[in-house]
């Protein structure tokens, strides 16, 4: 069950613009040790929650790399989400009503002043191991250079220290789907229900990829209707899975703090600010995953100094790192050993 951490105090966001109050929602496994040295936090990804052991299987298990016997994990949600923290489902105080679109823009960095606000509340000053996987490795990364003694071990999986342009045309057209929806912009958090699903169709395309798809939704040989295919309807069914759980704003605020992430905006550019990270550090690609290209996650192990870089074979693509769970527990294990 989530815990939540209540701020009564503005928060002022990188945009200019200032939230009233702040709640984060978070979860933790296991039993922090006296000296508070075996804390790992983990960072999640777009559409997940704070609940690890929810979103991704067999890892918050005994003899697995977030051992609940050995660390205490914690993992919060972030700035933006309709998972408990603070967002566009939350209540207005000026309205008494939900955000919805009213909510403002945030950024990565929005969202890792409030990881640090709570490892403050929690009485966390070092964290053993930093884990950031997706949108949650554009956090780990943006927080590693900001404070660079945060943490003493450091992986950073299926993600970027930039948002490419690749990574950029696919949100936008998700927003042009959003867009294209009439009752998108209207105060209700069912809006833009089939707009919603729409992008989160386009989305799922660079989740999983060519090799994926073509290995799980091959027609049967007795197909009768030439026009139909089951990745049809394994389309229309992801769609309205994600409305039935999120709301449209909410992955709209959380796409586009996605589009702000540039860890070397400010600081010199991208290798410069990488250069700051102190930590012992892993970076992990997925060989066929078409978002986060192995090139990407290389160019970023490059400018680390010291950092290692392991690619995990998979036809799963970006969603590798939720499915074989086997293999990254492998790479995480053997690392541990030789760091």
């Amino acid at each position: 069950m989530p815990q939540y951490c209540h701020i009564d105090e503005p928060l002022e966001l990188e945009s200019g613009a200032t939230l009233p109050s702040l709640t984060i929602a978070y979860n933790t496994y296991g039993t922090l040790s006296p000296e508070k040295d075996n804390v790992i936090w983990v960072m999640h990804g777009l559409t997940a929650n704070s609940d690890v052991a929810d979103w991704w299987p067999h890892t918050v298990e005994k003899g697995k790399f977030l051992d609940p016997e050995k660390y205490f994990v914690v993992c919060a949600n972030v700035l933006g989400s309709c998972y408990g923290t603070t967002g566009p489902s939350s209540i207005n105080p000026a309205t008494g009503k939900p955000w919805c679109s009213d909510f403002p823009k945030v950024t990565i960095r929005d969202m890792v002043k409030c990881h640090r606000i709570l490892a403050e509340k929690l009485g966390i000053k070092k964290i053993h191991e930093m884990i950031g996987v997706s949108l949650g490795g554009f956090q780990a990364i943006e927080w590693m250079v900001t404070d660079p003694d945060i943490a003493d071990n450091v992986m950073f999986c299926a993600t970027d220290s930039s948002c490419s342009p690749w990574l950029a045309a696919f949100n936008k057209t998700m927003y042009m789907a959003i867009e294209s929806d009439p009752t998108y912009g209207q105060p209700r958090l069912d809006a833009a229900r089939k707009g919603l699903a729409t992008a989160r169709a386009l989305a799922l395309i660079s989740y999983r990829g060519p090799f994926a798809y073509n290995m799980s939704q091959r027609d049967s040989l007795e197909n009768s209707d030439p026009f139909f295919h089951r990745v049809q309807t394994y389309q229309e069914y992801q769609g309205i899975k994600l409305c039935n759980r999120f709301d449209v704003y909410s992955y709209v605020r959380i796409c586009e703090s996605g589009d702000s992430h540039n860890v070397g905006r400010g600081r010199g550019g991208i290798r410069q600010a990488l250069q700051r990270i102190k930590a012992n550090t892993l970076v992990i690609g997925i060989s066929s995953d078409i978002l986060f290209p192995p090139a990407c996650l290389k160019e970023l192990s490059d400018f680390i100094p010291g950092s290692i870089l392991r690619v995990m074979e998979s036809d799963f693509a970006h969603d590798g790192f939720l499915i074989e769970h086997e293999k990254l527990n492998t790479i995480m294990q053997e690392w541990r050993k030789i760091r």
